[in-house]
């Protein structure tokens, strides 16, 4: 087995489930649905556009792209979405969707990665195709954090400093192992 290649997934899986979902998930518990579907402007997307685009990229890219299963994406759908969906629903998509893109990632075989799949039209490998989606939720869960904070004028604490080093305090135990 690919050491770098299996170490390169376990990260992935790590930081998707264990490092930006509990962030989005202590976002989530500190907004009403109402704050959840505020936009700043016109031009602006709403934690909840934000979150229904999470869970159809990562679905596109990974489930789909890289898994092989059916992709029935309507990408212009997440953004235009106005209707309030209610926070649950809007948390059990989203952890549904990771729990698949676990999924489809612990059974992926490290040796290939650099197997070319078509997404989006675009000719990528498995390799560039995990990295995309691990940035790309690592940049929305970013958007996510500061619109929260703006919204509750609160710090998320997800970090207490002992001796001047930074210990996690949203982090739980690894919920898979290699």
């Amino acid at each position: 087995m690919n050491d770098t290649g299996q170490e390169f997934i376990s990260r992935s899986r790590y930081h998707l489930i264990e490092d930006f979902l509990p962030k989005i998930e202590r976002c989530l518990e500190r907004l009403t649905d109402e704050q959840i579907w505020w936009r700043p402007n016109a031009q602006s997307n709403s934690i909840g556009n934000l979150l229904l685009h999470l869970s159809g990229n990562a679905r596109q890219w990974i489930v789909c792209g890289v898994g092989g299963a059916a992709d029935s994406r309507d990408r212009d759908a997440e953004f235009a979405q106005r209707d309030v969906i209610a926070r649950d629903d809007l948390h059990s998509l989203l952890k549904r969707t990771l729990a698949d893109v676990d999924a489809t990632l612990a059974q992926f075989d490290a040796n290939r990665l650099l197997d070319v799949r078509t997404i989006q039209g675009l000719d990528v490998s498995v390799l560039e195709a995990v990295l995309h989606v691990v940035e790309h939720f690592s940049m929305q869960t970013g958007q996510i954090l500061m619109m929260t904070k703006m919204l509750t004028n609160a710090d998320l604490a997800f970090y207490e400093f002992d001796d001047s080093k930074a210990v996690p305090n949203w982090k739980t135990e690894s919920t898979h192992s290699e």
